[in-house]
């Protein structure tokens, strides 16, 4: 259920439908690498009652004709990223996936499908692990239960995920939010646009999804904890074979290291150039 006076903000501010989405210039722009055709804009505003509200502007699009002839040809002429995003989201919260709320979206259509589309969502509390994961476990140092909490939650969300047979593909620490307060923790998964539910070959998506997690977490977590979170998954999932599950995991972390370690080589020759 959506604040009336939520919904108030987004019919007065033209945001309740794509044209008005796309002419809307205030809130920040918010920059990332590889962002292409989408652009993200933080919105905020305050309440008749004082309260303040932060939430994401996302708009896709124009998408090419090429990507539209693809959509098209597997059938999704009508699945706009939008609209594909707006769906995960639903389909984790039913799960029971810790993630944002979706509040409104909408696509434009055209001849071949859609072509333009916008999705506004609630910001979730706190900072991704990435900035503030090796602060959060130097701070907590002495109190290894909140840690504990921290990897039951994120043990919980990745389950939970899972077993509704949904799969992230972008699983890092990045998309991971921790909000720390008062000596409690809450985590919550971000970032839903390439979530999907593979048809086959689940174990080597999921193994993506793990890799992607154990590349990018902080290290002192990993060395720590990670042996005890991947049990605690796996148990969830009623998979035997952890070595199995632990080698395929580790041979994708390599994989990604190396590619990783290209990349920087290949950086650092075009800057001596």
């Amino acid at each position: 259920m959506i604040d009336p006076q939520l919904t108030d903000f987004i019919n007065q501010a033209g945001l309740d439908n794509v044209a008005g989405a796309f002419a809307y210039q205030n809130g920040e722009d918010l920059s990332k690498p590889n962002l292409g055709h989408r652009r993200r804009t933080r919105l905020e505003f305050r309440d008749g009652q004082s309260r303040c509200w932060e939430m994401y502007l996302k708009r896709y699009g124009p998408v090419s004709l090429m990507t539209r002839l693809a959509r098209l040809i597997r059938g999704q002429g009508l699945w706009s990223e939008a609209r594909r995003e707006f769906a995960n989201i639903r389909h984790l919260r039913d799960a029971g996936v810790a993630t944002m709320r979706e509040i409104a979206w909408g696509q434009q259509v055209g001849l071949l499908g859609a072509w333009r589309s916008y999705i506004i969502v609630t910001a979730v509390p706190g900072d991704a692990v990435e900035r503030v994961g090796d602060e959060f476990l130097a701070k907590f140092a002495d109190q290894p239960a909140l840690i504990d909490e921290f990897t039951r939650q994120l043990v919980e969300l990745v389950s939970r995920m899972h077993q509704a047979g949904f799969v992230h593909r972008d699983l890092y620490a990045s998309h991971i939010f921790l909000h720390e307060h008062d000596g409690r923790v809450h985590v919550n998964l971000i970032d839903l646009a390439r979530v999907f539910q593979p048809r086959w070959r689940a174990f080597r998506w999921r193994v993506k999804d793990l890799a992607q997690l154990k590349y990018s977490m902080p290290w002192l977590w990993v060395e720590r904890y990670w042996d005890s979170f991947l049990q605690s998954y796996l148990q969830s999932q009623s998979q035997a074979q952890p070595g199995l599950w632990s080698r395929a995991i580790d041979a994708k972390v390599v994989r990604m290291q190396r590619r990783q370690q290209r990349l920087a080589q290949r950086l650092a020759r075009k800057a001596r150039l």
